[in-house]
């Protein structure tokens, strides 16, 4: 029986030397009585067996058991690793306030040996032992970088994300900050790349030159945070004095944020300190706009006043680079917030230029709608044109609209200043509504301007104008300039046409109060008059109102209609706020909620053009029932604006009857559908037949009438916010500019003239 206790106590230890031998068991003290202890440093101690040397680690809590370390069959392996378990073990089960686990010991012994020159800090902060950080042999290296990263104990604690430990070496052990690994990295560094804003607000509880070390790579830890695009980082490193001035291998830290396209990293920087917007990367000279990726971007440091046509070292505006990189999205940002088309850089290339040589016909067409001079010559004596004519698919459409901007340009011989400045007569200008394509009547009313060579304003008496037309004649008597306007109209769209419709009043709201102020009267600025088409809604039928700046002529006949109640009285022009003059202009059904008893203009009169005739006569007929005929002056002349022709398209059926079967029932869904788009369409029509009376009107009057109304390729919807859309009928315009130019240079002579 003994013979066999003793075999299977020998095939045991055999097993045991081809399994782990490294593997910590809890064995009976007693099994090692008969065998000589050989090496015995405090609680650890080496038994030579029949077949191994064996390593126990004993405790005083458990006399009758102890844990078997390892169990190897050489003797210069068994001595080797017992000086190291004997020397290294002893501060963690010192400080334990109770034994130390079966697991613990085994991962300990495991940790030993996986790192046998690791400073015991290292290896307390791997166990996570936060208690063992107050033995002092482990104090004695807290700050030691004897691994081979050459990180301290608490670069290993951030490398874990262990807070416990973190907090107990920065707030106990009183650790240093500023140590750096061997790439230069301080703990700072670990907590960016570990996102972590909790270490990170542990770690500013010290003052640290840390917060701002470079690493080898060109980092500090700010720089890593705005390249792994964590906000919530970068606002803990600024408030740890972490600084924005550091040039790294990307510039300063905002540069990184433009570089990994992180919005959120630039917003927190900017907040923190508004002059990063013009700091330059030391390669380039670049500031933060050259780097922007995505318009959002260009719109964040546009905000915060960042320079638009600031050259770089390399002689190159942020409009340059968009255009060499082809950001199309980027580039019309910085147009509609006012970018230079026409600025030189690196040898005298415009961006159009650029644009050219790329045959990038979207950039070529917003670089021209935006003003770019096609005949700008560069320092080698080329212009765009003549680089269209090399490369350009579209060389003889930007020809023709750069002859037309050319001559316009440059302008017509005015007659003489006192001629103009007395008159004999009065000039109407009529803006039909269309939403988002008042962009078209801007476009028009700039080629006016620059034929004429002076602004809008000064060219009409008498200006009307229904939705956007409406917004567009209150901007125009307030001064807002056409290229203003044109730029506002891009920003503006993205805001007021969010979500589905109907869309929320509040942001269109908010933009009308911004531009027209919130108290201003319609009778602040009384020249040129102004009127604003409104339907009013609160009867029916409907009627036609119009805001005014004016004191309203007094009418001499019957009210159009038996009323069966009573209105409420209308506000006069010294009430009325020019902002919900335009607002209620502008209250398309569909698209916004009433203003109040107000709806869209262009239900009843999206052509202006003859009830704007229809006032003037009345006003003149009222000044001379008081007697004051020598202030009558008639009209000279009447130009009328419209917002683009979409093509006309076949309709298959507007048929409406009783269905009999499925498939009558769904023709007359279509049916019914076409019908009442096609109704709307006929109602609001500010061409076809209202044009054809307006101008038969002015020649039974002998009146002259100009009518300016693009032809657009595609249908624009109202609320169209797509860029490239837009930018594609606005270049239509201008192709249509180019075609009537004959007329738009008689027109002006007669604004000037008349």
């Amino acid at each position: 029986m003994q013979f066999f206790g003793r075999l299977v106590e020998t095939l045991n230890t055999v097993s045991n030397l081809f399994a782990n031998p490294y593997r910590v068991r809890e064995v009976p003290l007693s099994e090692y009585a008969p065998h000589n202890k050989v090496m015995d440093d405090g609680r650890v101690v080496l038994y030579r067996t029949v077949h191994s040397w064996d390593c126990l680690l004993i405790s005083p809590s458990t006399p009758q058991n102890a844990f078997r370390l390892f169990q190897v069959s050489s003797e210069v392996e068994a001595r080797t690793v017992f000086l190291q378990f004997a020397q290294k073990m002893r501060p963690f089960y010192e400080i334990a306030s109770d034994s130390l686990k079966l697991d613990t010991v085994q991962q300990l012994t495991d940790c030993l040996r996986s790192h046998p020159d690791w400073p015991l800090a290292h290896v307390a902060v791997e166990m996570g032992m936060k208690e063992s950080f107050r033995h002092n042999h482990i104090m004695s290296c807290i700050n030691d970088t004897e691994t081979e990263e050459g990180i301290t104990p608490l670069h290993l604690a951030c490398k874990k994300g262990d807070i416990d430990c973190i907090c107990e070496l920065v707030e106990g052990c009183g650790v240093r900050l500023d140590i750096a690994d061997k790439n230069r990295e301080t703990v700072f560094h670990y907590a960016a790349k570990l996102s972590s804003c909790q270490i990170i607000e542990l770690l500013s509880k010290q003052r640290s030159i840390g917060v701002n070390h470079l690493s080898n790579n060109g980092e500090t830890p700010l720089h890593i945070a705005c390249r792994l695009g964590r906000a919530d980082v970068v606002k803990s490193l600024l408030q740890c004095q972490a600084s924005c001035n550091i040039v790294g291998s990307h510039g300063y830290p905002i540069h990184t944020s433009m570089k990994f396209i992180q919005v959120g990293c630039a917003e927190a920087i900017l907040e923190a300190d508004s002059k990063q917007v013009h700091s330059e990367d030391t390669c380039y000279g670049g500031t933060p706009l050259h780097w922007a990726k995505k318009a959002e971007m260009i719109r964040l440091l546009i905000n915060h006043g960042c320079s638009l046509n600031y050259l770089s070292k390399t002689g190159e505006t942020a409009l340059h680079i968009m255009v060499k990189r082809e950001r199309f999205e980027c580039a019309l940002a910085l147009l509609v917030h006012g970018a230079d088309t026409n600025i030189k850089g690196e040898s005298g290339n415009t961006p159009l230029h650029l644009a050219m040589k790329l045959d990038n016909l979207e950039l070529i067409k917003a670089l021209i709608v935006f003003g770019a001079d096609v005949k700008s010559p560069n320092d080698f004596g080329e212009s765009p044109g003549l680089i269209a004519a090399r490369h350009s698919k579209g060389y003889d459409d930007i020809l023709g609209i750069a002859t037309v901007l050319g001559s316009l340009s440059k302008g017509m011989d005015v007659p003489d200043a006192d001629g103009y400045r007395h008159r004999r007569y009065d000039r109407l200008l009529c803006l039909d509504g269309g939403g988002i394509r008042g962009l078209v009547l801007i476009q028009l009313l700039i080629a006016i301007e620059q034929t004429a060579g002076r602004p809008i304003r000064e060219l009409f008496d008498w200006i009307s104008g229904t939705s956007t037309g409406g917004i567009l004649a209150l901007a125009i008597v307030h001064g807002k300039s056409m290229e203003y306007l044109r730029c506002l109209y891009f920003r503006m769209k993205d805001e007021v046409f969010k979500g589905s419709r109907p869309f929320s009043s509040v942001p269109l709201e908010e933009f009308l109060k911004k531009e027209f102020g919130e108290n201003t009267k319609m009778t602040d600025v009384i020249k040129p008059k102004v009127m604003v088409t409104g339907t009013l809604a609160d009867r029916h039928p409907g009627e036609l109102h119009l805001f005014r700046n004016y004191d309203p002529p007094e009418l001499q006949h019957d009210p159009p209609y038996l009323r069966t109640a009573e209105f409420q009285a209308l506000t006069q022009p010294k009430d009325q706020l020019v902002w919900r003059a335009a607002r209620c202009s502008g209250a398309a059904p569909t698209y916004f909620r009433p203003m109040g008893r107000f709806l869209d203009g262009g239900l009843l009169a999206n052509n202006p053009t003859l009830d704007a005739l229809t006032e003037i006569h009345e006003y003149n007929q009222n000044l001379k029932r008081k007697g004051r005929e020598n202030q009558v002056k008639r009209l000279g002349i009447v130009v009328s604006l419209g917002t683009g022709k979409p093509p006309q398209v076949p309709v298959s059926s507007v048929d409406v009857f009783r269905p009999s079967n499925p498939w009558e029932l769904a023709k007359t869904v279509f049916g019914a559908r076409e019908l009442g788009k096609m109704v709307v369409d006929c109602c609001t029509d500010s061409d076809g037949r209202a044009v054809d009376r307006a101008r038969a009107w002015c020649e039974m009057v002998d009146i002259p009438y100009f009518r300016l109304n693009s032809q657009l390729k595609t249908d624009v919807m109202l609320d169209e916010i797509n860029d490239t859309i837009l930018v594609n009928m606005l270049w239509d315009t201008q192709i249509y500019i180019h075609q009537e130019r004959k007329r738009i240079q008689e027109l002006a002579h007669f604004l000037l003239s008349a």
